[in-house]
């Protein structure tokens, strides 16, 4: 049994007395800053908290494809990570390498190091090497168009993982699949946990990546969500590319605190690893860790941010990726594309893990998907 399992029966019948009484399970705090006033976003409020009781239910088991061609043996697969540093794709990666071993296959992984010139050698190192099948992970195709198609004239598949916005094939650019929840999803049970979380009264930072597509488009989904209640205030959108948030974040994070101060009682991120690197500055600055700034992740969900969560130190709540099962459905869809089948079309459902439902856990997938995709392989 995943370890938070063990939690679910009392989170959840505190969430439901919670949502009967009509509050959030963290009202007997002044988690919003607001005191007793009543919301500006009654409506939006009610909805936002059935969402949150949703995502959170930890009792999640497999829904995942359950029927597909056995294992094709003697494939080799590359995988191009954008950067390693990005506890995300390392996550799949891992995942990746795992099942490739499990149906016999060579997986080969390359760092892109974050950046486009890295990307592309990584790519061409990857072609040379006549593989079977190429991973995008981390990274969109756009920046590298010619050599999606050069893969595609050598009839080698392309998959990617947080690729494109769009979960499932893609002609243009042409991908026989893209692993990723519904970035749609993701977004808006983010912006969802922070009105609710703050009874639709929150001063809030967004800290995104604006060099490509998928993070773009990922904050913007949780900056429209958000405006959907009055009473959230969006203080500013900063922009630190992911490559950069080691060497940024502190001294950015340092600055909003001097700018807004108290205002300042939420944070969303399109990744938690600004979260690792902003807790210095916060800690620096007094900040409790258990206190506001509420910080939330809209993504990966890495064993560091499940560390932050379960102890109560400067990040509230991620939207975790079920890393390691997305890395098997990587695998799972090369197989089909081998076998002449199309892709599963799965996508994995929304979660929220905080640490009343983590049960103390490092990671979060779907309970039994290693059984369903060996039963699937016959292996």
């Amino acid at each position: 049994m995943h370890p938070t399992r063990k939690a679910v029966a009392t989170a959840a019948a505190l969430l439901a007395v919670a949502t009967a009484a009509g509050c959030d399970a963290d009202s007997d705090a002044d988690v919003s800053g607001s005191g007793s006033a009543k919301p500006g976003c009654p409506t939006v409020l009610a909805e936002a908290k059935r969402a949150v009781a949703k995502a959170e239910d930890v009792d999640a088991p497999w829904t995942g494809p359950t029927s597909g061609p056995k294992a094709v043996r003697g494939k080799t697969i590359v995988y191009i990570a954008h950067t390693l540093a990005n506890p995300g794709p390392a996550g799949v990666a891992q995942g990746v390498g795992e099942a490739a071993k499990v149906v016999g296959w060579r997986a080969r992984i390359l760092n892109g190091k974050g950046t486009t010139a890295g990307v592309k050698a990584a790519f061409k190192e990857a072609i040379d090497s006549k593989p079977d099948g190429i991973v995008i992970s981390g990274f969109g195709p756009e920046i590298i168009p010619k050599e999606i198609q050069q893969a595609d004239a050598a009839g080698i598949p392309v998959i990617g993982w947080h690729a494109t916005t769009a979960p499932g094939p893609s002609k243009d650019p042409k991908l026989f699949s893209n692993v990723t929840s519904r970035v749609e999803d993701v977004a808006k049970i983010s912006a969802d946990w922070i009105i609710a979380r703050s009874n639709g009264r929150a001063g809030v930072v967004i800290f995104t990546d604006t060099t490509s597509d998928f993070p773009r488009n990922k904050s913007e989904l949780i900056k429209k969500e958000l405006a959907t209640c009055s009473d959230v205030k969006l203080l500013d959108y900063k922009n630190i590319p992911i490559p950069e948030a080691n060497s940024r974040s502190i001294n950015e994070v340092s600055s909003l605190l001097k700018r807004f101060g108290d205002k300042w009682t939420y944070s969303v991120a399109i990744n938690d690893l600004y979260f690792r690197h902003a807790a210095p500055a916060l800690r620096a600055a007094g900040k409790d860790g258990d206190g506001a700034p509420y910080n939330i992740g809209a993504g990966d969900g890495d064993p560091s941010a499940f560390e932050r969560v379960n102890s109560k130190k400067f990040q509230t709540a991620t939207v975790p990726e079920p890393l390691s099962e997305q890395g098997w459905q990587i695998v799972d869809e090369f197989n089909r594309a081998f076998a002449g089948e199309p892709a599963s079309g799965y996508v994995a459902p929304v979660h929220i893990t905080t640490a009343a439902n983590s049960g103390g856990a490092l990671s979060w997938d779907s309970e039994g998907y290693r059984q369903a995709y060996r039963k699937i392989w016959d292996r």
